[in-house]
């Protein structure tokens, strides 16, 4: 594709080395991905791994996946047309300078697990099923903490309280029969 074409000779006018991951070319700087080229079935474009850092003064980028990824930016082409050499060399460059200056987008730390109620009680009651739950990933004990507190009724907390039980006992996550 030519957009594509375009796009990677401007791209290796940068400093950055070419590599492919994810089927994709990937340009990276010491090891670290700054931005990627790609093709969709309607568009193509520019991946900006930390783009949250970028200036966009043309108002071009986007948030890659709305509400999921916060660092992530796509700027998007239709046509041979939209692709403006020095604007997008300028986005490429002010990309490798915000690498070089470190600014790198780190994830939001995952606040410590509030226990439902009804599970805590239960847990407190039971020793071996307290060591148990604490034994397993944080990541299982927030599945089953959600578990738990996204049910409405009492009644359905019971419930679910008597399902998960005997998972937590031998280790298992509440999804593990999906993985």
């Amino acid at each position: 594709m030519e957009g594509l074409n375009r796009l990677r000779r401007l791209a290796l006018q940068t400093e950055l080395q070419e590599d492919l991951k994810w089927g994709i070319p990937v340009y990276t700087l010491k090891g670290k991905n700054v931005f990627g080229i790609s093709a969709f079935k309607t568009h193509f474009g520019i991946w900006f791994f930390n783009g949250c850092y970028l200036k966009d003064p043309e108002g071009v980028l986007e948030n890659a996946q709305e509400g999921k990824t916060k660092a992530m930016r796509h700027y998007k082409f239709s046509s041979l047309d939209e692709i403006m050499p020095d604007i997008v060399l300028a986005y490429m460059t002010e990309a490798v300078e915000n690498q070089k200056k470190g600014l790198i987008h780190k994830p939001d730390r995952k606040k410590k697990t509030e226990i439902p109620a009804e599970l805590l009680q239960v847990l407190e009651k039971d020793p071996g099923l307290h060591k148990a739950f604490k034994q397993i990933t944080p990541y299982k004990q927030r599945e089953y903490c959600e578990y738990i507190a996204s049910a409405k009724q009492l009644k359905t907390k019971h419930s679910r309280l008597a399902k998960i039980l005997p998972m937590i006992r031998e280790g298992l996550g509440i999804n593990d029969m999906y993985r």
